[in-house]
């Protein structure tokens, strides 16, 4: 159970990296973005839901039976 919770910290840890290479990652419409003087709210709200469905999708693919 430690090794796999390594491995999934791991791989995390590598998404955050290489995140920020991905032109599009949360400049999607439906980001919502408000910038005030001293205050910025970001809801990545398309950007959750595509990144949901893609995982959910890889998931079902390498755990099917």
């Amino acid at each position: 159970m430690l090794l796999v919770t390594g491995a999934v910290l791991a791989a995390v840890g590598l998404v955050l990296l290489v995140a920020p290479r991905i032109p599009w990652l949360g400049h999607l419409p439906g980001d919502i973005v408000v910038r005030r003087e001293r205050f910025t709210f970001y809801a990545p709200l398309a950007t959750s839901l595509v990144v949901s469905v893609v995982l959910t999708l890889l998931l079902n693919l390498f755990f099917r039976r």
